[in-house]
């Protein structure tokens, strides 16, 4: 995308960023064939804080690609299986009677972690999905009146499948639009497959997950995260954001419009996206780029637009396209 740019020299020295970016592409992409954009959202949302939900059909990388991640950053890591049968005490934890010291403590649950793989997050009910909110939100958790926190680095990767509907619930929207990003995954096209198979059959170019050793520890994070900080937004980029989530409040096909919460989302994943390109300054390219996984979970289509077969992605590039980019 950059390429496409004139010349320009940055304000912000970018080395170390460009550096680490490099080294967790090579290392993901000796994992996993195909998704040729995954590690590049993953890491954009990483490097802005927010959580991840991947979506679709089983068999494609889902839960590899959420594990792979964990394993290149030099943090503490915990994968959750949601079922029907989980209840919020399972993650969050419980209050147990020490009788030795005749008081109550809190017995910490998985969710105390840096990193927290989902698995299925869409197989338990309302109740341990509203367990989530406040831990995605805040970084916190409550219980029996005295709050805990999770830590700085604390991060949700999020799995779930679109496609079968028995014994699985729907994600409120207000859990939903936690969430940084929905990657939505697709098949592999043919040369991707018979790559996956070259690499199964020849054990050549591939990388067993056990074999990939921590990249990024926590301090190169924080320092990563500093100069995304650092990257320039013009005013009338601030505008471009805000025109785009405006229109999906307006826009004839959609019941309910992204929230304020979106607009910061694409602040924050545009200035993340534009360093990973190598500028310390955010182009209309950066923001329409990341505009679809930061929206497309955000939005309900109304009745009308579900019969004719849309997808909240598809009305999602609509407006992108119908949005009128700053000169």
């Amino acid at each position: 995308m950059s390429d496409s740019l004139p010349d320009f020299e940055n304000r912000t020295d970018l080395t170390a960023l460009k550096s680490s970016a490099a080294s967790v592409y090579s290392a993901f992409y000796s994992v996993i064939a195909g998704q040729p954009a995954l590690a590049g959202l993953m890491l954009t949302a990483l490097l802005s804080e927010g959580h991840i939900l991947i979506e679709g059909v089983p068999g494609i990388g889902k839960t590899l690609s959420a594990r792979l991640l964990a394993k290149l950053l030099d943090a503490q890591f915990t994968r959750i299986q949601f079922t029907p049968d989980l209840m919020p005490s399972d993650i969050l934890g419980t209050s147990y009677y020490d009788m030795q010291k005749s008081v109550f403590e809190f017995r910490k649950g998985p969710l105390f972690s840096d990193i927290v793989l989902i698995d299925e997050i869409n197989r338990s009910p309302a109740k341990t999905q509203s367990a989530l909110f406040e831990a995605m939100e805040e970084r916190q958790i409550t219980n029996d009146g005295i709050t805990y926190s999770l830590g700085d680095y604390f991060l949700v990767l999020a799995t779930q499948n679109p496609i079968e509907q028995e014994g699985t619930y729907k994600l409120p929207e207000a859990q939903l639009d936690r969430f940084f990003f929905r990657i939505v995954l697709g098949y592999p096209d043919s040369s991707e497959e018979l790559k996956i198979l070259q690499r199964h059959q020849h054990q050549r170019d591939f990388t067993a997950l056990r074999d990939i050793r921590h990249i990024l520890t926590k301090d190169k994070i924080d320092d990563l995260r500093n100069i995304v900080a650092g990257v320039f937004v013009e005013d009338r980029l601030l505008g471009y954001i805000t025109s785009i989530v405006q229109a999906t409040r307006t826009h004839p096909s959609i019941f309910l419009g992204a929230s304020p919460r979106a607009s910061v989302v694409l602040l924050k994943a545009s200035k993340a996206y534009a360093a990973l390109q190598g500028r310390d300054f955010v182009v209309p390219e950066d923001i329409r780029y990341i505009a679809v996984p930061a929206l497309n979970h955000r939005i309900s289509l109304n009745p009308e637009a579900e019969m004719e077969g849309l997808t909240a992605m598809e009305v999602c590039k609509k407006i992108i396209q119908q949005t009128e980019v700053p000169k």
